[in-house]
């Protein structure tokens, strides 16, 4: 008879931490304010007011939006939150940055929620495949979330960790 084949993985202790977990569903929007611009580098005060203020600013409905530049243009901050004022209460969240900075605030905001009870003095294991957007700041601040209040830390995957942070 055939031993019996035992999944010492699922019998551990280890808990699994997913990033992608905490992935907040919607729409990412990058606006490139040199699209307002004259050449993409000038900007004319009432050409650029003009333009803001015939844009469809609905097509952001729900949207997490990151706002840039992509030319070397020298950029007033009100420009900026020009646009952040058409954009509130219709997108879901503004900011200032590239679409990477988008997905860091918006993990950061996800992890203030995390239950740390839930993984009190357990080994945990981050997960290192995703299949969405996970930033490697979203994983700096998840080991500085976990490190004082877990037994262990590893990266990667059950059959294959990286050991990150032991407590002695």
């Amino acid at each position: 008879m055939a031993e019996e084949i035992v999944n010492k993985v699922a019998k551990s202790a280890l808990v699994n931490f997913n990033l992608e977990d905490y992935y907040p569903d919607g729409e990412r929007s990058l606006i490139d304010i040199s699209h307002f611009l004259d050449d993409g580098l000038v900007l004319r005060e009432k050409l650029f007011r003009e333009q803001v203020n015939m844009k469809e600013w609905s097509n952001y409905k729900d949207h997490y939006v990151a706002l840039s530049c992509s030319t070397e243009a020298i950029v007033p901050t009100w420009a900026y939150m020009l646009i952040s004022s058409q954009l509130e209460g219709v997108a879901k969240k503004v900011v200032f940055g590239d679409v990477e900075m988008l997905e860091t605030i918006l993990y950061n905001e996800a992890l203030k929620e995390v239950d740390l009870g839930k993984y009190r003095d357990k080994r945990v294991i981050v997960n290192g495949c995703s299949h969405k957007p996970v930033p490697d700041a979203a994983y700096v601040a998840l080991t500085l979330l976990l490190k004082p209040v877990v037994k262990s830390l590893m990266f990667g995957e059950a059959c294959s960790t990286v050991p990150i942070y032991k407590r002695k």
